[in-house]
């Protein structure tokens, strides 16, 4: 059986979430990034402290079916940014077609209408984060940051960039203390 888990973003929500079966003593098979696969059925007052628990650290049992839909269109943009391998011909609606096996227009239509935001634009501000990372971690020039998330230019970036930041990324490196939005608040 799965639970679909809302505001999974990384490893560290994994490891959080596989503590919350354990200390509520749910039998689970594994954890990934939006849900938990569960080995045996689980009474309604243990569902419930579970979903209590979980609630506690941020996150949420989602049991709406387009809630379902939404948390896995994040969790592959966000796999998608994070592994870094975006070329200039990605094209995301291509991309959650094939991975959802649904029309692209519809799969959008539900985003925006949940989310109140385009996926263009949620996907867009997660490169946006991904580059604030890279660029305080100072591994990769300005140049490979751009060709690793499919811009096709550095200019392109830039300019996107400041769009949304307000800051070149050059300025933005200058700020140290600027702080960077967690993903699951995007």
């Amino acid at each position: 059986m799965q639970i679909f888990i809302k505001n999974m973003v990384c490893n560290r929500c994994i490891s959080a979430v596989e503590d919350v079966f354990r200390n509520s003593e749910i039998d689970f098979v594994s954890v990934n990034l939006g849900w938990g696969d569960i080995s045996t059925e689980i009474s309604k007052n243990q569902f419930e402290k579970l979903n209590e628990n979980l609630k506690k650290l941020g996150f949420e049992i989602l049991e709406d079916a387009s809630q379902k839909q939404i948390e896995n269109i994040k969790k592959l943009i966000l796999e998608k940014v994070q592994n870094l391998d975006i070329n200039e011909e990605f094209l995301l609606s291509k991309y959650l077609s094939e991975k959802l096996n649904k029309e692209y227009s519809s799969i959008s239509k539900v985003f925006s209408q949940t989310e109140n935001i385009t996926l263009e634009q949620y996907f867009i501000l997660q490169k946006i984060e991904k580059v604030k990372e890279l660029l305080i971690y100072r591994e990769l020039t300005l140049s490979q940051i751009a060709d690793k998330l499919g811009y096709k230019t550095v200019q392109h970036l830039s300019q996107q960039f400041k769009k949304i930041t307000g800051f070149s990324p050059s300025q933005f490196q200058e700020l140290k203390e600027k702080k960077r939005l967690p993903i699951d608040l995007i």
